[in-house]
């Protein structure tokens, strides 16, 4: 086994960030898959493929926190992770989604995820 593997294996899975910049997008993260995790049962009732939709970007926001904290994060997923959320936020004017505070919250949560993320990338502020 090489020396490099053998000291990733050494760091725990999970460990919270040392830079707190990295929690406003953790936040930004949780709130936005929140918010589509909590709609999409309601949104399921009229269109089914728009109910999957909110429930698989909730649960990759969800799945990206979890990545961000655990060992395999690397720099270079700050960019995934600012494309993941504007491509959410495109998605939503694209669709034609309709505006109420919740919405609004998660545009905003999502737009602070890029904004926060792409300033990580460029930085190196990592975890």
């Amino acid at each position: 086994m090489s020396g490099s593997s053998a000291t990733a294996h050494t760091r725990p899975l999970l460990s919270l960030p040392s830079n707190p910049v990295v929690y406003v997008a953790v936040v930004g993260a949780l709130v936005s898959a929140g918010i589509h995790l909590l709609l999409a049962p309601r949104v399921m009732g009229f269109s089914q493929t728009m109910g999957i939709l909110f429930y698989l970007n909730g649960l990759g926001f969800v799945g990206g926190v979890a990545l961000l904290l655990s060992r395999y994060w690397r720099r270079e997923l700050y960019l995934v992770a600012a494309g993941y959320a504007l491509v959410t936020v495109v998605a939503f004017f694209v669709m034609s989604g309709r505006v109420n505070a919740l919405s609004v919250a998660s545009k905003v949560a999502e737009v602070a995820v890029a904004v926060v993320a792409v300033a990580l990338y460029t930085t190196d502020g990592g975890s």
